[in-house]
């Protein structure tokens, strides 16, 4: 719903395309100094408390976010909130891979499935406050709600420790040892760079589609959803597709296409950029599903640390909105998203050419 906002968040609140590349990469910057210590201590055996308490974080910086009255207060609550997410919403992620170790690809492909149905409900509900004269504060404060729900539910869920309690220090080791295997680096470079066609780019769509694409505010928050729904639809068949296609593969020739079918999205008459968001939301799908559960497997029995170094490398992936809302400022948005091609290109150049058998 946020990425849907934007442009009535920039016209509530006065921002530029500067102050928002700042919103959206700030607190990511400040979450992946703070999530590696929290996730390598979900190893050490704190996990429980780290994704109960992330939780109620998450419910307290969405009140924040809509009661700000400005960019600093804004900014101060998105920073909780990215922190709160990764306490709250990854380690729940690594505790349904250790709960299935030989399953990770397409546990997490059903994950990204349920993670898409907020994807496009997100916009469909801003959308709706809209018809009714709410406005997208009102909806935060449901989402906060919405989350010690949530909170209370997960209270009464198990959460496997480690077979062997182990002490901080050793498990930090052991994410410092992982840093320096190609294998994970290779993994780590991918999701960082495959997220240029993922959040990245749900990030600046709205904006994009309001300055570039002359709609208002509400059509592009409806267009939103038709990239989200159709990233929810890629997202629901990857997870039989995975059953018969090594991810890999499938990964390496959605990423060609994407290679064609994003120029052409920038290049065409705005008619047809609505319709292109539709393949463009297909083929997303396992774009981080794939790499993730990739990076899982090469680090068994250690999913916290594995989310630790993940955190540790998005530190770079935090800049790409920043650089890209600055260079808009000078070059404007059109130009700006060019470089999300990047993303396909990466995926094309350091996906591994041999596999393992897949897992799942």
């Amino acid at each position: 719903m946020r990425e849907a906002a934007w442009p009535l968040i920039r016209a509530d609140l006065g921002l530029t395309y500067a102050s928002i590349g700042v919103l959206i990469a700030v607190p990511n910057l400040v979450a992946s100094a703070v999530e590696p210590g929290l996730a390598l201590l979900a190893d050490a055996g704190k996990r429980r408390g780290i994704v109960l308490g992330g939780g109620v974080a998450f419910a307290a910086a969405l009140v924040l976010t809509a009661v700000s009255p400005g960019f600093g207060a804004l900014l101060a609550a998105f920073v909780v909130l990215c922190s709160a997410s990764g306490a709250f919403v990854a380690l729940s992620q690594a505790t349904l891979m250790d709960l299935h170790p030989d399953a990770h690809e397409r546990n997490m492909a059903r994950w990204v499935v349920a993670g898409s149905v907020g994807v496009v409900a997100g916009p469909l509900l801003l959308a709706g406050a809209r018809a009714a004269g709410w406005g997208w504060r009102p909806l935060m404060l449901g989402f906060a709600a919405l989350t010690l729900a949530i909170v209370a539910f997960a209270r009464r869920l198990p959460f496997r420790r480690n077979a062997e309690p182990r002490r901080f220090a050793h498990v930090a080791r052991d994410a410092v040892r992982a840093l320096r295997r190609w294998p994970v680096v290779r993994w780590l470079v991918v999701l960082q760079l495959s997220d240029l066609m993922g959040d990245v780019f749900l990030g600046f769509l709205a904006l994009y589609l309001v300055d570039v694409a002359s709609l208002s505010p509400v059509q592009a928050g409806l267009a939103v959803a038709l990239w989200s729904g159709a990233g929810l639809a890629g997202d629901a068949l990857l997870v039989p597709l995975l059953a018969r296609v090594r991810g890999v593969r499938y990964l390496r020739w959605s990423a060609a296409a994407v290679a064609i079918v994003f120029p052409a999205f920038l290049l065409a008459p705005n008619g047809i950029k609505l319709a292109l968001l539709v393949p463009l939301g297909l083929l997303n799908a396992g774009w981080y599903a794939v790499p993730q559960a990739g990076l899982y497997s090469e680090m068994p029995g250690a999913s916290g640390t594995a989310v630790a170094v993940a955190d540790v490398a998005s530190f770079v992936g935090t800049l790409f909105p920043l650089a890209i809302g600055l260079l808009a400022q000078r070059a404007g948005l059109q130009a700006a998203l060019w470089t999300l091609l990047l993303g396909p290109l990466a995926l094309l150049t350091l996906l591994p050419r041999s596999e393992p058998v897949a897992k799942g």
